[in-house]
């Protein structure tokens, strides 16, 4: 185990480069917005499906790429570097499975709710 001393420390230099990342990403939009990247026509907003489906696709493919980076997250930090035992990192992935299938649909149903928000709210401006 780590003295605490230097766990600070560690902890502290990634929020610093990470805060430092998003400022310097901040500062390059505002000095050049007509030149920031915008995504491929095919990727925007306005060119995903609609509906159900689409709302669907969405909260799913949220939902999977969480779980995929808490467990590539959880396996690099127990088996890189705390090293316990293969059974902790089995209940690693049964527990975050089972905790993303409970909340799930009240992510799904919170969706449905901005969404319909959004609609009636854009329906009002062009009245």
């Amino acid at each position: 185990m780590l003295p605490l001393s230097l766990n600070i420390a560690v902890m502290l230099i990634g929020y610093l480069l990470v805060m430092g990342y998003l400022a310097l990403g901040l500062r390059t939009l505002r000095r050049h917005p007509a030149e920031s990247w915008q995504p491929p026509r095919r990727l925007a907003p306005d060119a995903m499906r609609r509906g159900w489906l689409g709302l669907i696709r969405q909260v799913v493919g949220t939902a999977v790429g969480g779980y995929v980076l808490l467990m590539a997250v959880s396996v690099g930090y127990y088996r890189g570097v705390a090293r316990v035992a293969p059974q902790f990192l089995a209940s690693a992935f049964t527990g975050a499975a089972t905790l993303i299938g409970i909340t799930l649909p009240l992510f799904f149903i919170a969706s449905w709710v901005v969404m319909a928000v959004r609609r009636r709210s854009a329906g009002a401006t062009r009245r």
